[in-house]
């Protein structure tokens, strides 16, 4: 991470250098997302569901009922498809990636030779970039699924289903050999005095929210991942709401029973967009802006001036870290944290050096 030094002056007219950390505008990946009343409960003998993410063939279980599980362990072989064709398109994106690559260099010397245009060579960047940007999508959704894009030498429709958490297996309720939907359960893992959180979850969303979907909740100061687990049937007499239990995974000091918490549901299809980290937003103006390096250079050579311009920008999405803004470039650099001292600066100079 960069840093910019940024002289401000304080009482006594005393000044010290503050280290502003930077960071560069990045595409992120963003869910829709709804906040959602919640409390924290605890269930003796909680049931966790493992299920498939992508639809396929159940080959193998490596555990048995009443089995004793840790995070992480091996929970059943699958065979599919769908993983058979990202593994095949991957691998081929691969190669074409490699290949462009080495297209883009010869080019490169020739336009350095004056023997080809930079038309040419553009075009040879842009399809270069193209394929890494899906190559990059493809390995991410390998990774969720287990698959090491690493050790990937030739397609497979094999992977495997771990368990989020530890526990005993209660049941497995697919037959070997049969066939598995997305999002099917093919396991059922008993929590012992498990904690959970129960969510509030509007009626018009119900149908959207699905099993493995995360639920972050803010608790005394603490950010808790969780995982949903359970979508009850029956809505909620009292509140009309369809109840969601969602799994602490994660072992998180003084959790009282039954506090109420703040808890916010990600959910649906991802799409991927600029962003900046939350920390870098500040409120200037009646506007939202980031504060990035001022690049005039009169600025620049003018001692006792503030190294930084103003950038308004509109809020799109956000979610625990990062927001979703218009008005940045990509790799722009912009001020990741302690914007408030940016800001402060900002304020001073524009009201000049009176009382």
């Amino acid at each position: 991470m960069n840093k910019i030094l940024l002289p401000l002056t304080l009482l006594c007219a005393s000044v010290f250098a503050t280290e502003i950390p930077t960071q560069q505008v990045r595409v992120h990946d963003f869910s829709e997302s709804k906040k959602l009343n919640a409390k924290v409960i605890q269930l003796s003998n909680a049931q966790e569901a493992i299920t498939s993410v992508v639809a396929g063939h159940l080959e193998k279980y490596f555990v048995k009922p009443a089995q004793i599980v840790k995070k992480g362990q091996k929970i059943a072989l699958m065979e599919s498809i769908v993983v058979s064709k990202m593994t095949a398109d991957y691998l081929a994106l691969k190669k074409q990636l490699a290949s462009s690559q080495k297209n883009y260099e010869a080019l490169q010397k020739l336009y350095d030779k004056g023997m080809t245009s930079m038309s040419q060579l553009n075009n040879e960047s842009i399809k270069k970039s193209t394929i890494a940007a899906q190559l990059n999508a493809l390995e991410s959704q390998l990774l969720t699924l287990g698959i090491n894009t690493k050790q990937l030498t030739q397609a497979t429709a094999n992977y495997t289903l771990y368990s989020h958490s530890g526990g005993k297996i209660s049941a497995l309720l697919k037959p070997l050999h049969s066939s598995v939907s997305e999002n099917d359960p093919i396991a059922n893992i008993a929590k012992e005095q498990a904690y959970y959180i129960k969510s509030y979850l509007p009626i018009e969303y119900a149908t959207k929210a699905k099993l493995g979907d995360k639920i972050f909740v803010h608790y005394a100061g603490q950010k808790i991942e969780t995982h949903i687990t359970q979508i009850m049937p029956k809505v909620d007499e009292e509140t009309q709401r369809v109840i969601v239990l969602s799994s602490v995974d994660e072992k998180v000091d003084n959790l009282f029973i039954d506090a109420y918490v703040e808890a916010t549901l990600y959910f649906g299809k991802s799409f991927k967009h600029l962003a900046v980290k939350k920390s870098a937003l500040s409120f200037f103006n009646n506007e939202w802006v980031v504060f990035v390096p001022n690049e005039n250079e009169a600025v620049k050579e003018e001692e006792e001036a503030v190294p930084y311009a103003i950038k308004v920008v509109k809020i799109l999405a956000s979610d625990e870290d990062y927001v979703a803004v218009d008005g940045l470039a990509q790799g722009e650099e912009y001020v990741g944290g302690k914007s408030y001292f940016v800001k402060s600066a900002l304020l001073k100079s524009s009201l000049g050096d009176g009382d």
